[in-house]
């Protein structure tokens, strides 16, 4: 077996590894281990933001009552996490359909701007283009430390934008920025983890949105 770059992955598949039952059971226990992991830090993450997703879901529901809409955004991973938060607005499985519209989709506008403005600018130049007080700004990063989704999210926040940051890790800028009105943070190093916690988060933060949004056209 060859050595890959992604060895870290399974650290104790070595080169000259041949006994095929120990190494596919080592495999399904590591695999049992990341599975494990992940239901852990998805469960600790909803409940350590519990209040903040509702304060920042009752927000984002009085902007969409408003006439707001979403706009996310956010590089690599992080950009299909935002096209997948835009698809779960734009076309629920259920409730309400909420306009929304993700920065990462025109691969024209995105290598245009990179090449005239710089790659930094790409999603704040995309908000000023075409963002209105009142709408809402969703940036992605598992770092926390992404400088054009940063831009972003303070351009939203000039713009009277409601700017909402998901990151892991802890003491990143996202985490630390004033621009950010409501920010999500995933308590771990793993980026692996850090989406799929967020995934939770995106999930939970729409059903407060939807429900908020129910509870408006109550009588």
């Amino acid at each position: 077996m060859s050595s890959e770059p992604t060895g870290f992955l399974y650290p104790f598949i070595e080169a000259e590894e041949r006994d095929g039952t120990t190494l596919l059971v080592d495999l399904a226990r590591s695999a049992d281990a990341k599975i494990i992991e992940s239901e852990y830090l998805r469960a600790a993450s909803l409940q350590g933001c519990e209040e903040l997703l509702e304060e920042a879901g009752s927000s984002m529901a009085s902007r969409f009552a408003a006439g707001g809409r979403l706009f996310a955004f956010g590089n690599g991973g992080s950009a299909t996490d935002a096209e997948g938060t835009v698809q779960l607005f734009r076309d629920p499985p259920y409730g309400r359909a909420l306009p929304a519209l993700s920065l990462v989709d025109d691969r024209a506008v995105l290598t245009a701007l990179a090449n005239d403005v710089g790659f930094e600018l790409v999603f704040s130049r995309q908000l000023i283009a075409h963002a209105r007080p009142g709408d809402i700004a969703v940036g992605f990063s598992t770092s926390g430390d992404s400088l054009n989704v940063l831009r972003g999210l303070e351009e939203a926040a000039r713009r009277q934008l409601l700017p909402i940051g998901l990151c892991g890790y802890e003491g990143s800028a996202m985490a630390l920025s004033d621009a950010v009105a409501h920010c999500l943070v995933v308590r771990s190093e793993s980026v692996h983890r850090i989406q799929e916690a967020q995934a939770a988060l995106t999930l939970r933060l729409w059903s407060v949105v939807q429900r908020r949004l129910d509870e408006r056209r109550r009588p």
